[in-house]
């Protein structure tokens, strides 16, 4: 019996991040009220409040969900793979056309900032990003591509400069014209990354 209530709340919660996922990417936090959120997902507005607490808390389940899912696409890029240097390159490629998919221009890089706080947005990238990165840095200095240097720094310059070109390319008028100048300056900046070992 305990079994089957932990299958319905775990439905339940999924209904209403799936609906909210679709609604919001489709019209924005702010345009989305609750009570169609809940009528989407075919539950009450109690359940809402009983699994969330509120629209917020909602939504930030949903941008946790997308990064989970940003951070598990590049993870399998980046695995297993001979090259480090230019699989980094090519991991960067594919997080810029990741950036330009309308529904991660929306929550991920355009609500979520607003919606959750600044302080709160970057923690929750981290949570997920952050991870990848770090390991791609150990990868490069275990291979004497990149200076032995305290990687949790690092990690966290890198994750503020991948996040700021996505910013870049979610925020232009034309995402497709202004992403290869980002992916340019950011293979130049990789580039004198992995070549600056110095033992």
């Amino acid at each position: 019996m305990r079994r089957t209530q932990q299958d319905r709340s775990a439905a339940t919660k999924a209904a209403l991040i799936a609906a909210a996922r679709e609604l919001f990417a489709a019209r924005g936090y702010a345009d989305v009220p609750a009570d169609e959120i809940v009528k989407a997902a075919g539950v009450t507005r109690g359940a809402l409040y009983h699994h969330f607490d509120d629209k917020q808390k909602l939504f930030r389940a949903v941008v946790e969900q997308l990064e989970a899912e940003i951070t598990a696409e590049l993870r399998e890029l980046v695995a297993g793979a001979p090259d480090i240097a230019t699989v980094t390159l090519a991991a960067l490629s594919a997080y810029l056309d990741i950036c330009g998919r309308p529904e991660v221009r929306r929550l991920a890089l355009t609500d979520a900032p607003t919606v959750l706080g600044w302080k709160e947005w970057r923690a929750l990238q981290a949570d997920h990003g952050l991870g990848l990165i770090a390991d791609i840095l150990r990868r490069a200095m275990d291979e004497n591509l990149v200076a032995r240097q305290r990687v949790d720094v690092l990690a966290q310059l890198v994750l503020s400069t991948v996040t700021e070109a996505g910013l870049i390319v979610a925020s232009a008028d034309d995402p497709a014209a202004v992403r290869p100048e980002v992916e340019r300056s950011l293979g130049l900046f990789f580039s004198a990354l992995f070549a600056g070992q110095s033992g």
